[in-house]
């Protein structure tokens, strides 16, 4: 193991610490309206369409926002409203998100691709007085689910999503008022949003978050900065994970209202490469599956092997790295972070190695997503997330191995479900779900999901996130999944990725199976992998199998090929592709 490296770090203060320690009785102090005067003729919105990118200055941000605000209040809707927002990413997202806050409401967003009985039940149980809606893809079908008479205001139109013709028009409502002179200020301890999260281990929960929760989360900035925040309002964000997701509404979203800068939208999935590369962001929040596919789209230009002899060369190395950082968007970035999934090691080496630098953090929406982070020159921990965020504390059950948290940034409750609640925070802990266990200087290392482990016909339990950390490596495989619950070994299945559907099945076949061999090798009688299944179609959010932010669905994958498992683990044939 490599030992671990601290280098001295420059320290990243604003000029007037904050005060931290906070009675929730106090009032939310809310930086935006500092920016909105301070940065009032400075880029802040930007939206592409096709070349053109349409830019929102601070200053009309702020004002779009009052305006809809006091629309808002105008439509008699109950104290402390819960507002749902159906939509993409766009700059209307976060205009309406202000809107809510300045009137006094609180927001429940939604993933956009939810279909009408998902959005029938979140928004029947969410207890939702108005809905946004605006950059969708099936709002013919999807607006079947919102209940007769609620009230619902419309988005623009992007081009390749849906037109809204139903409720108020965007610009036709916001230009019927007046900008709100005198904004709602919350307390800490009044509700900020509902998050509902996006079921990867069953029905989704309402994250309840207060105003406290959100103002704490500045102490990951105040004391680490490991987003490399410029205090001075000098940041570029690129935001196209959810905004409806707590990883992304804190990182992008809360971090530019607190301390300054521009964000840029992608305008679609086919238009994400050329945005990204026009943003050239100095913060960039990934999930694992983006970073793999960017991995990929350099190596099929550049074959590993003749990779590795180029960046061996000096000044062609130097070139190389730049231009690599600057095709994939990140010749400006000052900090790149990881989140939302498990970041397996090997790719992190492989982007320290063309000059890629990542912090890997690890959270969850109970928590604002903050628990703990791994920084890149922490370089002796192979396999950890890294140690705990300021104010975090730390334990594991001796009995289950679950990892257990408590910090400042904490969700209130789950909405509407006290029981629920009762089993998931116990004496000030939050339980995870996660299982792991702390080494002796505080690195933390998760080992799977207490939900996941599954048990074998022989009695053994499988811990399916530690299998699949032994084919980190193939560039081949972009998703896999352990499987097997009630076989008497574990399987395997996987989807190829580029690379792998570019090769011939028998070269495929015979590189797999003598690596499956090399494996099994390593691991107890019971560990071994009978069988590595390759599976014809990708699984993604549209096919349920994976949850928006990219984590693959356990239980829908199991639902989907389950039939199959008997057969495949009972075939003489080690690895095979699914006809």
């Amino acid at each position: 193991m490599l030992p671990l490296h601290h280098p001295s770090k420059k320290e990243y203060l604003p000029e007037k610490e904050t005060e931290l320690n906070m009675n929730t009785s106090e009032t939310y102090d809310f930086k935006f309206y500092d920016w909105e005067d301070k940065l009032r003729d400075k880029p802040f919105l930007k939206q592409p369409f096709g070349d053109v990118w349409e830019i929102y200055t601070w200053g009309e941000v702020g004002q779009y926002a009052r305006k809809l605000a006091t629309g808002l209040k105008s439509l008699g809707l109950r104290e402390n409203a819960h507002i749902g927002l159906v939509s993409k990413n766009c700059r209307e997202w976060i205009i309406a998100d202000l809107a809510i806050m300045m009137a006094g409401y609180i927001s429940v967003p939604f993933f956009p691709n939810l279909n009408s009985k998902e959005i029938n039940n979140l928004v029947t149980f969410g207890d939702v007085d108005l809905l946004f809606v605006g950059k969708v893809e099936d709002w013919e079908e999807q607006k079947h689910g919102v209940p007769e008479g609620m009230p619902i205001i419309a988005f623009p139109n992007y081009t390749g999503h849906s037109n809204i013709n139903e409720g108020h028009q965007w610009f036709n409502f916001i230009n019927q008022f007046e900008p709100l002179q005198t904004p709602h200020i919350p307390k800490l301890s009044d509700v900020w949003t509902i998050i509902f999260t996006s079921g990867s281990t069953g029905s989704p929960k309402g994250v309840v978050l207060d105003y406290l929760a959100n103002s704490r989360t500045e102490l990951v900035t105040l004391k680490s900065n490991e987003l490399q925040i410029d205090f001075n309002g000098n940041n570029s964000f690129f935001s196209y994970l959810p905004l409806c997701h707590i990883a992304e509404r804190i990182v992008i979203e809360f971090t530019v209202f607190c301390y300054g800068g521009t964000i840029s939208f992608t305008e679609s999935m086919d238009t994400f490469s050329k945005n990204l590369q026009d943003t050239q962001p100095t913060l960039f929040f990934a999930v694992p599956r983006i970073l793999t596919k960017f991995q990929m789209r350099i190596l099929s230009r550049h074959p590993q092997e003749k990779l590795k002899k180029l960046l061996k060369i000096p000044v062609l190395s130097w070139i190389l790295k730049n231009k690599f950082k600057k095709k994939l968007g990140l010749s400006k970035a000052r900090g790149i972070v990881s989140g939302a999934a498990p970041l397996q090691e090997s790719l992190k080496a492989w982007y320290r190695k063309i000059g890629v630098l990542i912090t890997n953090g690890y959270g969850m929406t109970e928590n604002c997503a903050i628990t703990t982070h791994l920084e890149p020159y922490m370089i002796g921990k192979v396999g950890s997330v890294g140690i705990a965020q300021p104010e975090v504390e730390l334990k594991i059950d001796s009995e289950t191995s679950e990892i257990l948290m408590r910090c400042p940034f904490m969700m209130k409750e789950y909405y509407k479900q006290p029981e629920l609640t009762a089993e998931v925070i116990k004496d000030g802990w939050l339980h995870t779900g996660d299982q792991g266990h702390l080494d002796e200087e505080g690195f933390l290392f998760i080992t799977g999901r207490v939900k996941d482990i599954f048990k074998t016909s022989k009695g053994k339990y499988i811990e399916p996130f530690v299998l699949e950390s032994y084919f980190a490596d193939i560039i081949e495989f972009e998703q896999i999944c352990v499987a097997g619950i009630g076989l008497s070994q574990p399987i395997c299945l996987g989807v190829m990725s580029e690379i792998g559907l570019a090769k011939p099945q028998e070269e495929i076949k015979s590189y797999l199976s003598n690596f499956l061999k090399k494996v099994n090798a390593q691991l107890a009688g019971y560990k071994k992998i009978s069988t590595l299944i390759i599976v014809k179609d990708k699984w993604t959010v549209e096919n349920g199998l994976t949850t928006p932010t990219l984590k693959i669905k356990r239980n829908n994958v199991d639902k989907l090929y389950e039939r199959n498992y008997l057969t495949w683990h009972q075939d003489e044939a080690t690895v095979i592709f699914e006809g």
